[in-house]
């Protein structure tokens, strides 16, 4: 049988050795020293481009399950620094925040950087508090999408475009045939079906705290944070390192949890010569210029 008096005496013993020594463990050793990890959400979400793979949910779970699963964690930090991109990706990014959120029981901070517009101020909304910079850009709370159309051109050059498909619907918005108004009917009502469900989300998560009407805030107008703070998109101006000091201590530690690197999963080739022919000649590069493009495009939206 177990002597109760021995077994105190055993721990408060256990507990003076470790008082005795925890000056002498480094910080994040110390049961006393409070940790929020930080996870970077930075680039275009869904877009992957040669050298910047973009933010998915394949690229972004493990680190997230890490940082949600830190012993002593006070809080989860999200950087955030993106002008959005697939409407899937954002939410699916979104709705795994949450999910261990609640879980774990450990709210999130949103600090954003540059931006955190259309999809990037989605992932804004997974935090139960959004923080900007005094110059960030939010907000573009809307859907997009853009094509180019070639059928002039190719007929100039004397070239004939042939499609053969089964389903009447199947080529449409073909950007080498005319526009046919249609198509463009049924575009507009899937993205209408789509916004409608980022603003319920905006709504749902910034609840009272809203006050610019729906008319200028789901217009897919985006504003410097000073603003989106009088509109109530975001909850203050500040910084990562200072608003957690200030909330958890001088002593909180901040470790950074990355995410998976490469395309798709894949390391990056090494640098030199081998490396370039690698990436010359890997299957779907042209693909990568393009979407890079496109990435770029996104960015320069905002003025970035």
């Amino acid at each position: 049988m177990t002597d109760p008096k021995m077994t105190e005496h055993l721990r408060q013993l256990f507990a003076r050795g470790c008082e005795l020594v925890s000056p002498f463990l480094p910080k994040r050793l110390r049961a006393g020293t409070p940790i929020v990890p930080v996870v970077r959400l930075a680039g275009v979400i869904g877009f992957s481009t040669p050298l910047k793979p973009g933010l998915t949910l394949a690229g972004l779970a493990r680190a997230l399950d890490r940082a949600f699963s830190m012993r002593r964690a006070k809080a989860v930090a999200l950087a955030i620094n993106s002008p959005g991109g697939s409407a899937v990706q954002s939410h699916l990014i979104f709705q795994r925040i949450r999910q261990l959120s609640k879980e774990k029981e450990i709210p999130v901070v949103a600090f954003v950087e540059d931006v955190a517009a259309s999809g990037g101020y989605m992932l804004a909304c997974a935090a139960d508090e959004i923080v900007c910079d005094a110059s960030s850009i939010v907000g573009s709370i809307g859907v997009i999408g853009a094509s180019f159309g070639f059928n002039e051109a190719i007929g100039k050059l004397g070239i004939e475009r042939r499609v053969y498909s089964s389903g009447e619907r199947k080529a449409m918005l073909d950007p080498f045939l005319p526009e046919n108004p249609d198509d463009v009917k049924r575009l507009k009502a899937i993205q209408k079906e789509i916004h409608a469900g980022f603003i319920a989300l905006v709504k749902e998560r910034r609840e009272s705290k809203l006050s610019g009407s729906d008319k200028t805030l789901f217009s897919g107008e985006y504003w410097a944070a000073k603003t989106a703070l009088d509109y109530g998109l975001i909850d203050r101006l500040g910084d990562l390192r200072s608003v957690l000091r200030e909330r958890f201590g001088e002593d909180v530690l901040t470790p950074l949890i990355a995410a998976d690197r490469g395309w798709f999963g894949r390391a990056l080739p090494a640098a030199g010569r081998a490396g370039v022919d690698e990436l010359l000649s890997r299957p779907g590069f042209a693909e990568d210029i393009v979407s890079a493009i496109e990435a770029r495009a996104l960015w320069a939206r905002y003025g970035l």
